[in-house]
């Protein structure tokens, strides 16, 4: 039996290669379109046109991004995009704290039926809400007003933010609010200094989630904002898109631009995604 060991690791070992061997191939996969839009931004028309998709740069035109950034209002189109996306996160979050701590810690008639109806919103299509909402904001007057965006941005968040709060909620445990209860705290109190302080995991992941849909929105800025002034990276790309003309070495310095926040947002926080999912799907 002892001869079986040797055989069992090498085995092992064989195993693991060939799925690092896999995860690697998927990985590139998953990485090289990123290094091609770098490369891609760093191209003159003539090169994107008439040398090979693959090909490196020959002369790297760093001034695509210094063009994009000065002439073509990206770091007005940045700035919007900073501040509507922050805005529209944490009237998400906070709403979505509130609503779920009312449906698992209160006890009152409509509470499951509050809940469906917040799920419901997961199964309507976004495209088909272009039309009421422009009527609706229309009559408001807030066409071309980032309100208009930042109300939108929050109903739609709403659903999958409650959704992925609701699993963690169910396994906090009710004794330390009980407690409070019992030392005469009051629920504002108690949502605020207690609860909320408890959901950090989860509400980092809601919060990162929800960051990366409104930072990536075309669709509701297209269709309800048009002066300069308010619209945000992902629309202002088509200022480089002309009757006659484009150019495709300052869209690819915009796209990247507009990926690099997520991309470093991601990469330090990644690890509070899986861990606010994980904690948020163990149900005490």
């Amino acid at each position: 039996m002892e001869g079986l060991h040797p055989k069992r690791n090498v085995l092992e070992q064989i195993g693991y290669g060939i799925l690092y061997s896999i995860l690697g191939v998927i990985a590139f996969f998953q990485i090289y379109p990123l290094i091609w839009l770098v490369l891609f931004s760093l191209k003159s028309n003539q090169e994107v046109f008439n040398a090979s998709p693959f090909a490196l740069p020959i002369d790297p035109k760093w001034g695509n991004y210094i063009n994009v950034w000065t002439q073509g209002n990206i770091s007005l189109y940045f700035f919007n995009s900073v501040w509507i996306t922050a805005v529209s996160v944490t009237l998400t979050v906070l709403a979505a704290s509130l609503v779920t701590f009312a449906i698992t810690r209160m006890q009152w008639k409509l509470s499951k039926l509050v809940l469906g109806l917040f799920m419901i919103g997961l199964m309507i299509p976004v495209h088909s809400t272009l039309i009421p909402l422009f009527d609706f904001f229309l009559k408001l007057n807030l066409i071309d007003h980032p309100l208009a965006i930042i109300l939108t941005y929050t109903a739609f968040n709403l659903p999958l933010t409650i959704m992925i709060l609701l699993g963690f909620y169910y396994a906090l445990p009710r004794e330390i609010e009980e407690a409070a209860v019992i030392d005469g705290c009051s629920v504002h109190r108690i949502f605020f200094q207690i609860t909320l302080p408890m959901t950090m995991p989860v509400i980092s992941t809601t919060a990162i989630i929800n960051m990366i849909y409104n930072w990536n929105e075309f669709v509701f800025i297209n269709t309800f904002i048009s002066s300069d002034k308010f619209k945000t990276l992902t629309v202002g790309i088509q200022n480089f898109i002309g009757q006659y003309s484009t150019d495709w070495g300052a869209i690819g310095a915009t796209l990247v631009i507009s990926i690099l926040p997520i991309l470093i947002v991601f990469f330090f926080l990644s690890n509070k995604i899986v861990e606010g999912i994980a904690s948020g799907a163990v149900k005490g």
